[in-house]
């Protein structure tokens, strides 16, 4: 078992001056401390235009400071959007490769597709379509690290010539390849194409032993079909984690901010926002929305602290609280 951290770069409102600023370089400090107490990942989501629940958009330059500063941890795209109408596959190749000398051959690299109207509609990118078109988009992004040259590509999402996409990564043949998996199809989804199931939903040991039973069965069989050119049979389970001297501070502080990711990711999801006018974290706040949220908890959690196992080999997360009032998923 294997054990990391997770950040989203929540910043609820009331905002001040230097908070974003204070908020990421909390966030690094954490990180080069995770390095020195022996954790063994850091993992960093993509996100675009998400007020409050994550400022996200560039983890590229926040991984690259990560491993500047750092000596063992592995960074981890968690994920990285590969759709092209959001980052082109051969600017993803590059920076990919590129991070991966950087941080010496320490880069996991997680593929996602995004879900919210935000996003998706910024970019233009069909509901219906996404997951083709992350799919299509993350097989070619391998070829390009490791073909020499990359012979081209003809597809519905993208087309792109004959060219030798430099530089090169460090580990062979890529970094090791993940998907973001919120439910049991999607950890399907990952064994047949047969990369890691990074499972961003909290599951008590019962559901998590579940989850392996069918990710590792599919990987084993003729179903597994590599979408990269190795296959990467890994699960990471996100949980919470929530610390400070006073038990009981450390509950108050986790309970709001694990609640606060919960209600903002499925508000975000299910519900259109006003671009520069969110109201996350006030709506958030009031009465009826918490009596909502905790009967619903009370039927997810029957305990007070939601849990995650899975069966070996795993690679493990846990999640820190962020520098502000909401929790790292």
């Amino acid at each position: 078992m294997r054990f990391g951290i997770f950040y989203e770069h929540q910043l609820p409102k009331p905002w001040n001056d230097g908070d974003e600023a204070r908020l990421f370089h909390q966030a690094l400090e954490q990180v080069v401390l995770a390095d020195r107490l022996g954790y063994d990942y850091a993992w960093e989501v993509e996100h675009h235009f998400l007020e409050e629940y994550s400022h996200s958009s560039a983890p590229e330059v926040f991984l690259a400071a990560c491993a500047a500063l750092t000596k063992t941890i592995r960074v981890g795209h968690g994920i990285r959007q590969v759709i092209p109408n959001y980052n082109h596959p051969a600017r993803t190749a590059e920076g990919l490769a590129t991070l991966d000398i950087i941080s010496g051959g320490r880069l996991d690299f997680g593929i996602g597709e995004g879900a919210t109207r935000l996003e998706l509609g910024a970019f233009r990118i069909p509901a219906k379509e996404k997951r083709a078109m992350a799919l299509e988009a993350a097989e070619q992004i391998a070829n390009m690290m490791v073909m020499n040259p990359y012979p081209g590509f003809e597809g519905k999402g993208f087309s792109f010539p004959c060219r030798n996409v430099v530089p090169k990564p460090v580990q062979k043949p890529h970094p090791p390849m993940w998907m973001a998996c919120t439910n049991r199809d999607t950890i399907r989804v990952a064994a047949s194409i047969g990369v890691g199931a990074l499972a961003f939903s909290f599951v008590d040991p019962e559901e998590a032993r579940n989850w392996a039973e069918i990710y590792y069965g599919i990987i084993k069989s003729d179903a597994c079909v590599p979408i990269g050119h190795a296959v990467n049979a890994n699960m990471a389970m996100v949980s919470n984690f929530s610390v400070h001297h006073d038990r009981a501070e450390a509950i108050r502080r986790g309970q709001e901010g694990f609640e606060f990711f919960g209600y903002a990711v499925n508000a975000l999801v299910a519900h259109d926002a006003v671009p520069g006018r969110s109201t996350l974290f006030a709506d958030f706040q009031m009465p009826a929305a918490t009596a909502t949220r905790r009967s619903s908890q009370r039927q997810r959690w029957p305990s007070a602290t939601p849990t995650a196992s899975a069966r070996r080999p795993t690679s493990a997360t846990t999640s820190p609280p962020s520098a502000t009032p909401a929790s790292t998923r």
